[in-house]
């Protein structure tokens, strides 16, 4: 920085810049938020991008872990967004389920309704592990090229929008449910 910043402000250089960098930062960071083109294209963007599908990119802290408190940092009603859930069958293929943010899964509902005797939720590692995605930032449209059998809530039909998660922590996607339930081929369950 400048001596005059120095003199008029009593900062050394290292703070002057730690300060100058720290202000760029958080422009670039707002300068995001506000203009979602800017946000780096993950998979899933592109393959909405492919097929013309209607998007907003919705970025929010990473300090922020559950589907409710991304809804309540954008002020949006809790069913709105949906968590993906990785759940592994008695027998057969992990899957992915839907639901939103505000609903509890019932793997009994659940097993019923996909025709298994029982299922369960994989642990954080064993997600992270058959998904290559960190939780919290787990998505199916992200793993299209792993042609998981995903399912999702039917509560979702009442709602013309949805917020899933984009495949990285802190961002997601605002999309039409039936074109979101269409691209991922999803079937509508029972889960909660």
């Amino acid at each position: 920085m400048t001596p005059d910043i120095e003199r008029d402000f009593g900062l050394t250089k290292r703070l002057a810049f730690d300060l100058a960098g720290a202000i760029g930062s958080m422009a670039e960071w707002l300068h995001r938020c506000y203009n979602p083109a800017m946000a780096d294209k993950l998979n899933s963007m592109r393959v909405l991008d492919q097929r013309q599908v209607n998007y907003v990119v919705r970025e929010y802290p990473e300090t922020i872990h559950s589907a409710d408190g991304v809804a309540d940092h954008f002020g949006l009603p809790r069913d709105q967004v949906y968590k993906t859930l990785v759940v592994l069958p008695n027998q057969g293929k992990a899957i992915l389920v839907l639901v939103a943010g505000s609903r509890e899964l019932d793997l009994r509902k659940l097993a019923k309704a996909i025709g298994q005797k029982k299922v369960q939720m994989a642990t954080k590692k064993e997600a992270e592990a058959l998904t290559g995605l960190q939780t919290g930032g787990i998505s199916p449209l992200a793993l299209l090229h792993k042609n998981f059998p995903v399912y999702i809530d039917r509560p979702a039909l009442a709602l013309e929008r949805i917020l899933v998660s984009a495949g990285k922590r802190g961002v997601n996607l605002e999309l039409s449910v039936q074109e979101l339930i269409a691209i991922i081929k999803a079937k509508l369950v029972e889960a909660t």
